[in-house]
């Protein structure tokens, strides 16, 4: 008996639209390596022609979930599993207790196939509210401007380390290589030995009091021993730490900071999942 698995229409639309983005940074990832680097003219181009790419695709994949949901949810069977039957064939031979029953192997495939429908269906869904979020238009308007400088976005997965890989990615550009670890220290080994700079703005977010001395010390020590996530604070302290200035773009009309050595930019929006800097 073979197994069929129901996959509705989003599912199987978020299926086509991750293989049409990794082809896409195939066909990206080409064009790329065709250019030279130090051709300025054609490496402008070049980054006007990737955004276009990413916007025409985006703008396709959003007519097509519009479409979708216009037109009401569709079903269509799939046949998966045919390989795993054979091998495992034996093993349900064995397993069956009675006739007509569900053996131990058909239970697993079965429980198997839910899990991963149910995971296409979250993987459906984010895919549907990123595109039509903040975020997602944030992260388009964010390329655009960035186009204008000849700069491009590179992103980091957010991991709680994501401000420091950023900043120890742009210092290894220029000649300073830290590890993830050294930068966190020197981080927090900075702000100690700064305390009046950082303390004002830390509070207890339970009695809204200024940090004590002891409650300081802890932060610092999450900074340079966890995964805590940087912020402003530790932005600030790093670039003074290492000696280098830094560039800070966004979304607002007009830059946080525009000159310096290190690019970095960043969203506004508060639930966010990448930390974003241009090389």
């Amino acid at each position: 008996m073979e197994d069929v698995t129901i996959e509705t229409a989003e599912e199987i639309l978020a299926k086509q639209h991750r293989k049409e983005k990794k082809d896409l940074q195939a066909q990206i990832q080409s064009m790329k390596n065709a250019v030279p680097k130090n051709d300025k003219k054609r490496r402008k181009q070049l980054t006007e022609d990737i955004v276009k790419l990413e916007a025409e695709l985006n703008q396709k994949h959003n007519e097509e979930l519009q479409q979708l949901d216009s037109s009401g949810e569709k079903t269509v069977d799939d046949v998966n599993g045919v390989e795993s039957l054979a091998l495992e064939g034996e093993e349900e031979q064995k397993d069956t207790k009675q006739v007509g029953g569900p053996s131990k192997a058909q239970k697993r495939r079965d429980k198997k196939a839910a899990a991963e429908k149910e995971r296409e269906r979250r993987i459906a869904e984010a895919e549907v509210e990123n595109l039509s979020g903040l975020r997602h238009q944030e992260g388009l308007k964010l390329s655009q401007k960035l186009v204008e400088r000849q700069l491009q976005i590179r992103e980091i997965s957010s991991d709680g380390h994501c401000m420091y890989r950023a900043v120890e990615d742009q210092l290894g550009q220029h000649g300073l290589c830290l590890t993830l670890k050294d930068l966190r220290d020197q981080t927090a080994q900075h702000m100690r030995s700064h305390t009046d700079d950082f303390l004002p703005f830390l509070t207890n977010t339970n009695t809204g009091d200024m940090y004590t001395p002891d409650e300081f010390d802890k932060y610092c020590r999450d900074v340079a021993d966890t995964a805590a996530w940087g912020g402003q604070l530790e932005l600030h302290a790093s670039c003074v730490r290492t000696g280098r200035t830094l560039q800070l773009s966004g979304t607002y009309e007009r830059p946080c900071y525009s000159r310096g050595d290190l690019r970095l930019s960043f969203s506004s929006v508060i639930k966010n999942d990448k930390v974003n800097y241009t090389e």
